[in-house]
C-alpha cells in the first residue's frame, strides 16, 4: 500500500557520497557525486534540523486532519480545503523523502562502513516512526464516498491532484484497518527492510578469489566478459564457490521475504503472487500475461537461435554458461575512457533533441554521477530520483567496457525522465515501473544506433550488433525467466519452506528453458540466483525491463517512420510522470500494450537483428 515513505523506500538501494574525482588507469578521471545539494554531511545541522522539522510536522499534520477528511469532503469548500491538505502532505513527502534519499545514497556508497550503516538504519527508524502519523491520510481519503470525492475533485484546486487520488483509490479494495496498517509500517524496519539490509551488507562483503586477486562482486562479474575464456571460467568458479558457501543465508532471506509477502498478500486479499506488483505498476494482469506468453513462445527464435549462432562463431556445438556474454572471438577489445563515453552518449542524445543532451549534460557538469568501482559500494547501476525539490543522482560501476557505455546511456535516460517528471511534484512525479524503463532503454537505443551507423568495419559492426542482441536478450528473455523463477518460488513457498536445493533446481529449470540447448549450465551455476537483488528488494520488478524494452522497440519503429513531431510527443510522455495510464501515454504514437500483437513488434526487432547477424557469416 502507499505510505508516506514510498518514494524514499523505492530508492533505498541507491547510494553514496564523495568529493573529488578518482582516477583509474586508462579510463581517465571518473566522477564522484557531490551530495551537498541534499545535505552537507551526516552530522550537519541542516540534516538534523530537517529530520526534527519533519517529525514535528507529521504530528501537526495528524492533529490537523485525522478523523476530519470525511466532513471536509462534504462541505461546500471541499475542493479548496482538501487540496490544501494534500499540498501539505506532498510537502512532507518531499521533506521526508529528501532525508531518506540522502541516507540511502550515503549508505550505498559503502555498505560495509558501520558508521554509514548506523546512519542509514537510524534515519530509517525515525522516518518510519514519523510517517506512521501520516498513514491515516490516504486511508481516510479512500473511505470518502466515491461520489462525494468525485464532486470535490471535478474542478477547483483539488482537480490538480485527480491523477494521484485516482491512483490511491485503486488500492482501496486492499487497504486494512488503520491500526493494522500502522503495525505493518512500523514493523517494516525490523521485517522486510531488515532482511533487505542483511542481503545488501552480506553481498557487498563477499570477496572472490580469482587468480590470486581478492575481488568484490562487480569486478568478478565483469570478468565474465573477459576475452580470455580461462579467465571467464575462473571467475565463474569463484562466484559459484562463494555463493555456495553462503547458500544457507540467501536461502533463509529468500524464504523469509517470500513468506512475509504471502502474509501481506493474504491479509490484503490479493489473489495472485504478483498482483500487488501489477497494481503498483498500474498495469492490468492480462497485459503482463500476454507479454510473458509472447516472450516465452519466442525463446526458440530469439535466445535459443542466437546462442546457437554464437556457439558456431566459437567453433563449438554449445557454450558453457561462463561464455554466454563473452566477447566475440578475434575481435579487438579496447577500454573506453570516461570522456569518450560521455561524449558518445551526449552526442547521441543531442542528435535526437538538443534538450535531451542539455539535461543529461547537467549530470556531468554538476557532479550528479558516481562512477568508480570502490570496496563496499553497491553493485550495478541506478538513477535515483531523490525528490522533486532536488535532482536525481546516477550510480555506476564504470570499468570501460562497451556495455558500460550502454549502461551510462541507460541510467542517463532515467535521469532525464526524472528531471522532466519532477514538476509534477512528489506525489505525481514517480512513474510506474513499466513506463519507468522507457526513457532508459530509448537512450540506449539512440546511443547504439549512432555508434552502429558510424561503424563501417564489418568485424566491428558484427561485434556491436551481437552485443546489442545480447543486451536485448538479457533485458527481455532473461528478465521474463527471472519473473518465471520468482512466480515458481513464491507459489511453492505457500506450501512450506524451500530448501537451497529446491531453489537451485527451480533456477536451473527456468534457465534451461530460456537459454536453450546451446548454453551448457555447468556445476556451480545452480547458485547464481543468489546475487539477483531485484528478487529481494522488489519482488516481480523484473518484467518491467521486458515491458520497457519491447515498448521502446515499438516506439523506435514509430520514430524511424514518423520523425516529424515525434520528439514533442516523446517529451510529453516523459513529462507526464505518473499522471497518466500507459494507454493514454501510448495513444499518440498509435500503440496499445493491451493488444497482444503489440509485443510481437518489439520481439520482431530482436529477431531481425539476429537474422542480420546470420547473414554476416
Amino acid at each position: 500500500m502507499t505510505s508516506p515513505l514510498s518514494a524514499a523506500a523505492s530508492s533505498s538501494r541507491v547510494l553514496s557520497p564523495a568529493a573529488a574525482a578518482s582516477s583509474t588507469p586508462d579510463l581517465g578521471a571518473l566522477p564522484e557525486w557531490n551530495l551537498n545539494d541534499l545535505y552537507p554531511g551526516m552530522d550537519s545541522a541542516e540534516f538534523k534540523n530537517d529530520l526534527a522539522r519533519g517529525i514535528a510536522a507529521c504530528k501537526s499534520f495528524a492533529d490537523a486532519y485525522r478523523g476530519k477528511l470525511a466532513s471536509m469532503a462534504a462541505a461546500p469548500e471541499a475542493s479548496a480545503t482538501l487540496a490544501e491538505a494534500v499540498r501539505r502532505y506532498e510537502e512532507l513527502e518531499d521533506l521526508l523523502g529528501r532525508a531518506m534519499s540522502y541516507a540511502g545514497l550515503i549508505y550505498s556508497g559503502n555498505t560495509a562502513d558501520p558508521v554509514r550503516a548506523k546512519f542509514y538504519g537510524d534515519t530509517q527508524d525515525k522516518l518510519t516512526a514519523a510517517s506512521s502519523d501520516l498513514l491515516f491520510f490516504t486511508l481516510e481519503l479512500n473511505r470518502i464516498d466515491d461520489a462525494v470525492l468525485d464532486r470535490a475533485m471535478a474542478d477547483g484546486p483539488l482537480a490538480h491532484y485527480r491523477p494521484w487520488l485516482e491512483d490511491i483509490r485503486r488500492e482501496k479494495p486492499y487497504q486494512l484497518d488503520d491500526e493494522i496498517e500502522r503495525l505493518f509500517l512500523e514493523k517494516s524496519t525490523t521485517g522486510r527492510a531488515a532482511w533487505n539490509r542483511l542481503f545488501d551488507e552480506t553481498m557487498s562483503g563477499l570477496r572472490f578469489q580469482v587468480r590470486g586477486e581478492e575481488l568484490a562482486l562487480e569486478t568478478t562479474l565483469n570478468k565474465l566478459q573477459d576475452a580470455d575464456g580461462t579467465v571467464r571460467k575462473d571467475a565463474a568458479d569463484a562466484l559459484a564457490k562463494v555463493f555456495r558457501a553462503n547458500l544457507r543465508t540467501f536461502t533463509l532471506i529468500t524464504n523469509t521475504l517470500a513468506k512475509d509477502k504471502e502474509i501481506a498478500d493474504r491479509w490484503r486479499g490479493f489473489d495472485d503472487v504478483a498482483a500487488s506488483r501489477h497494481l503498483a505498476n498500474r498495469v492490468e494482469p492480462e497485459v503482463v500475461d500476454a507479454l510473458v506468453s509472447a516472450v516465452q513462445a519466442a525463446y526458440p527464435r530469439l535466445s535459443h537461435r542466437y546462442y546457437r549462432l554464437k556457439a558456431k562463431w566459437f567453433g563449438r556445438e554449445s557454450l558453457d554458461h561462463w561464455d554466454r556474454n563473452a566477447p566475440l572471438p578475434k575481435v579487438d577489445q579496447r577500454l573506453i575512457g570516461w570522456d569518450e563515453a560521455r561524449d558518445t552518449v551526449l552526442s547521441a542524445y543531442g542528435d535526437f533533441d538538443p534538450r535531451m543532451a542539455e539535461i543529461a549534460g547537467r549530470f556531468f557538469d554538476r557532479n550528479w554521477i558516481d562512477a568508480p568501482v570502490r570496496p563496499g559500494k553497491a553493485p550495478g547501476a541506478f538513477a535515483h530520483p531523490t525528490v522533486p525539490s532536488a535532482h536525481p543522482y546516477v550510480l555506476l560501476n564504470y570499468l570501460g567496457k562497451p556495455r558500460d557505455v550502454m549502461t551510462l546511456a541507460h541510467e542517463l535516460g532515467h535521469g532525464v525522465h526524472q528531471v522532466l517528471a519532477a514538476p509534477n511534484g512528489a506525489l505525481m512525479a514517480p512513474t510506474p515501473l513499466t513506463l519507468a524503463e522507457t526513457a532508459s532503454v530509448f537512450g540506449e537505443m539512440l546511443t547504439f544506433r549512432k555508434l552502429l551507423a558510424a561503424t563501417t568495419d564489418p568485424v566491428q559492426r558484427k561485434a556491436m550488433l551481437a552485443a546489442k542482441v545480447e543486451d536485448m536478450i538479457n533485458t527481455v528473455v532473461r528478465q521474463i525467466a527471472f519473473y518465471t523463477f520468482e512466480r515458481r518460488v513464491h507459489l511453492e513457498r505457500r506450501e512450506g519452506e524451500l530448501t537451497a536445493e529446491k531453489l537451485c533446481e527451480i533456477w536451473l529449470g527456468v534457465q534451461r528453458e530460456s537459454l536453450g540447448p546451446a548454453i551448457t549450465l555447468r556445476e556451480g551455476y545452480e547458485t547464481f540466483w543468489t546475487y539477483i537483488p531485484h528478487f529481494i528488494h522488489s519482488p516481480f520488478y523484473v518484467y518491467a525491463y521486458a515491458f520497457g524494452d519491447c515498448l521502446v522497440n515499438s516506439l523506435y519503429g514509430v520514430y524511424q517512420t514518423a520523425l516529424e513531431g515525434f520528439a514533442e510527443r516523446y517529451f510529453a510522455l516523459l513529462e507526464a510522470g505518473g499522471t497518466k495510464h500507459h494507454t493514454e501515454l501510448l495513444a499518440p504514437f498509435g500503440l496499445d500494450a493491451r493488444d497482444p500483437s503489440f509485443w510481437q513488434i518489439g520481439l520482431g526487432m530482436i529477431e531481425g537483428m539476429i537474422v542480420e547477424l546470420e547473414g554476416m557469416d
